[in-house]
């Protein structure tokens, strides 16, 4: 079953405002000075962000690029979003990259999971139960690199690991990793007040995966969480 959306009832309108204007805003202006541009001068693709939010969130079922988009507040965004780039001119090759949660050394969801694991302090956050659809960051640029040079990429992509996993499968792995116990859950309102927007992530869930990089031949470096994470945290 797909979420309807009362998920993120807890989030203030304004909030939500913000997160909406911050991805379509930047998205419409590029496009609009790409159509406004003679044809000879305007790039032969455009590399468009999405969101794997666009699917909705779920605990049973897995989203490919033919799935039907979500009906709650993220989905939304994220068909906004996309609609935005695709007013581009049909002269313009637009792929579409609905990403999933990009893990490395810095920033991100992860890098705010290392330090209370260090501590001894680490675990799931909220239920542990919800997906999580990772790519390693090497993955993610190679991925939008070969979309810059294949022309067979158009449309949308996940951009999402082959092999995605639970968040408490996910801690038990970072604990593995880090020698420490992936032990104490993390109350959810603790993650909404701590990082607001970026609650989403961490929160909602979905079991993505990318479908049509696979079947155009794309090979991931990090296809398995656990090497993701070696690589990540033990260099």
């Amino acid at each position: 079953m797909v979420s309807n959306g009362g998920n993120d009832s807890w989030v203030p309108q304004k909030m939500k405002k913000e997160i909406k204007e911050s991805r379509i805003k930047p998205t419409s202006m590029v496009v609009d000075i790409i159509n406004s541009s003679p044809v000879e001068l305007r790039p032969k693709v455009l590399i468009s962000s999405s969101a794997c939010g666009y699917y909705g969130t779920s605990e049973t079922l897995t989203f490919d690029e033919h799935s039907p988009p979500g009906v709650d507040y993220l989905a939304e965004v994220c068909r906004e979003w996309e609609a935005a780039a695709e007013r581009v001119d049909t002269s313009v090759r637009l792929v579409i990259f609905r990403m999933g949660v990009v893990i490395g050394q810095e920033g991100g969801a992860l890098a705010s999971m290392i330090p209370a694991f260090k501590k001894f302090v680490g675990g799931p956050i909220g239920t542990g139960n919800q997906w999580f659809p990772w790519i390693h960051i090497d993955d993610q640029v190679d991925m939008i690199l070969e979309a810059m040079l294949n022309p067979a990429y158009e449309g949308a992509f996940n951009s999402a690991a082959p092999n995605p996993v639970r968040l408490s499968e996910l801690c038990t792995d970072l604990g593995s990793v880090l020698g420490r116990p992936s032990w104490l859950h993390v109350p959810s309102f603790v993650v909404r007040f701590a990082l607001k927007e970026g609650a989403f992530v961490l929160l909602e869930g979905q079991k993505i995966v990318p479908k049509r990089a696979l079947e155009l031949g794309f090979v991931f470096k990090y296809p398995n969480v656990m090497d993701a994470l070696r690589q990540i945290c033990l260099g």
